[in-house]
């Protein structure tokens, strides 16, 4: 079965304590999403990258303070989650380029909601992906993370969220969205088991 790393939303708003929408205790991820991303490129996994790309008056600001808008410093993510070769899909419908998406390392998909699946391209990049197991990363756990498995589940991938390179905006909602997940088919792994030989 054909593997695709999905890394959610690993952006300086929110990994650093600087971040407009930091989750306090995200920087802690940044070893383990490291070696994550280094795994993916040295073994040639498909890694898919969810970022927020705000316009400075999204409607989402009503909800959250402004955050991740498009071209700032905060919205870039952080540097150990970024390979050399790297195609971003807009979420403008129409904008995959198959042949660029299927020969870059990663690629960037850029969300304007909490559900990446909001972007009209995800569907159409899976399919050219063609993965059945996705390693699930990222921030946050009860909110985008949760959406992204959900989305995934729904298609029928198989799904392992690896705990430790997961931060939720609390203890409590993060472990009521990861016993959610595994209720839904999700499976529950670690670091060291993703990166066993």
């Amino acid at each position: 079965m054909k593997t695709a790393f999905f890394d959610v939303d690993t952006q300086l708003d929110f990994v650093s304590r600087a971040g407009a929408l930091y989750v306090p205790g995200a920087e802690k991820l940044a070893p383990v999403l490291a070696a994550l991303t280094n795994h993916a490129g040295t073994h040639g996994i498909p890694l898919l990258s969810t970022t927020d790309a705000h316009a400075e008056d999204d409607p989402e600001f009503k909800v959250w303070p402004p955050h991740c808008v498009a071209g700032t410093f905060g919205q870039q993510k952080l540097g150990s989650t970024l390979l050399g070769r790297r195609f971003v899909l807009s979420s403008v419908a129409g904008t995959l380029n198959r042949e660029l998406a299927s020969t870059a390392q990663q690629i960037i998909i850029e969300k304007q909601h909490v559900d990446a699946f909001t972007n009209p391209n995800l569907p159409d990049l899976l399919a050219l992906i063609d993965a059945g197991r996705y390693v699930l990363y990222g921030v946050v756990t009860d909110i985008c993370v949760f959406h992204a498995a959900q989305g995934l589940l729904r298609i029928g991938k198989r799904v392992e969220i690896v705990q430790d390179a997961v931060c939720a905006s609390a203890e409590a909602a993060g472990s009521d969205a990861l016993n959610q997940l595994r209720s839904a088919g999700a499976i529950l792994t670690s670091r060291d088991d993703v990166l066993r030989p």
